[in-house]
């Protein structure tokens, strides 16, 4: 049986205005019976820690265009997007590079 996957997520570039101000959250996903993928790490995400405006965020399926996603420090392209297999530990970020002003 497989365990629940322990993983930090991190919002920065004004992203983290979305869940609260807040930064870093450490989370515990639950067990299901399929691997924990990016896209369902996002609904995820969408249900149970964006606070506000979810169109700033998520777009379709996916990020929004302008919020550069990495994972374990590598750029989210080189480890299969949406389709990457989250790993106990992970470490997924999320910064916009969008400045309103």
């Amino acid at each position: 049986m497989a365990a629940p996957l322990s993983i930090q997520l991190e919002f920065g570039g004004g992203a983290e205005l979305l869940f609260d101000g807040v930064k870093r959250h450490h989370v515990t996903l639950p067990v299901r019976p399929k691997p924990w993928d990016v896209q369902q790490l996002l609904l995820w995400i969408q249900m149970n820690l964006l606070k506000e405006r979810p169109e700033l965020f998520v777009q379709g399926d996916s990020v929004r265009p302008g919020i550069l996603v990495l994972i374990n420090d590598a750029d989210w392209e080189l480890m299969g997007e949406l389709k990457y297999e989250l790993q106990d530990q992970d470490n997924v970020v999320f910064i916009s590079t969008l400045h309103g002003g």
